[in-house]
């Protein structure tokens, strides 16, 4: 039983309108990354999908995204992104999967997911990056919901290893607000994705304080889903 993540599938059987592979790097993405997962994942193992899942704009066009990824092998937990625009309240996405048969998705969402001694937590998280204007609301709203995560882990008894859509660190630029977060739960572990292209080299990866930060977004991953635990 192992533990694997990957962000920012960008998924678009349901869109075919907004493909991805007009980017350099994303040729035969969807082909790619279903190789590389039959190649990797058990029905055992556990992937934590990073946000940015599919580009429906609700959850019956994200229907025929969430039917791909369900028949992939292992259990599937999804947080949300910022192109996640089928989002919703949990338990309508909850409802949703129950009634396809998508009992292999779950929502990571102000919760956490046993794994073995760990619990798997996480949110959106946000990031002041240049073009994007700071909403100091929505900021203190997803540190609430990444502590309401860590706390329902610790509660449990589990080590957190916290999961986020956008970068803590990007570039110069630092979100202290969700670092204080990782620093006051002593965070070990943070995976990340939403960074793409030339911007990966502004991604932070390695020590910031107890924390070791790595960046899972698919196209640096290669589509290949990457090993936790």
């Amino acid at each position: 039983m192992r533990l694997f993540t990957i962000g920012d599938l960008h998924l678009s059987f349901g869109v075919p309108e907004k493909p991805m592979d007009i980017f350099g790097g994303w040729k035969n993405y969807q082909q790619l990354l279903e190789e590389n997962w039959l190649r990797l994942i058990a029905p055992e193992d556990t992937v934590v999908l990073a946000g940015d899942f599919s580009w429906g704009m609700n959850l019956q066009q994200a229907e025929a995204d969430f039917a791909f990824v369900h028949k992939l092998p292992g259990k599937k937990i999804l947080l949300k992104g910022n192109h996640d625009y089928w989002w919703t309240s949990k338990k309508k996405m909850e409802d949703f999967f129950t009634a396809h048969g998508f009992d292999s998705l779950h929502i990571l969402h102000n919760n956490h997911y046993a794994f073995e001694q760990y619990g798997i937590c996480g949110t959106r998280g946000w990031v002041s990056m240049q073009g994007e204007a700071a909403d100091a609301k929505i900021l203190a709203r997803e540190v609430q919901r990444l502590a309401v995560s860590i706390q329902s882990a610790v509660k449990a008894g589990l080590e957190p290893i916290v999961f986020l859509h956008y970068p803590p660190i990007y570039g110069s630029s630092m979100n202290y607000e969700i670092l204080e977060v990782l620093h006051q739960y002593h965070i070990q572990k943070c995976y990340y994705g939403h960074v793409h292209g030339k911007g990966h080299h502004f991604a932070f990866q390695g020590r910031y304080e107890e924390t070791e930060m790595r960046l899972i977004s698919s196209d640096y991953l290669q589509f290949v889903p990457e090993l936790v635990l």
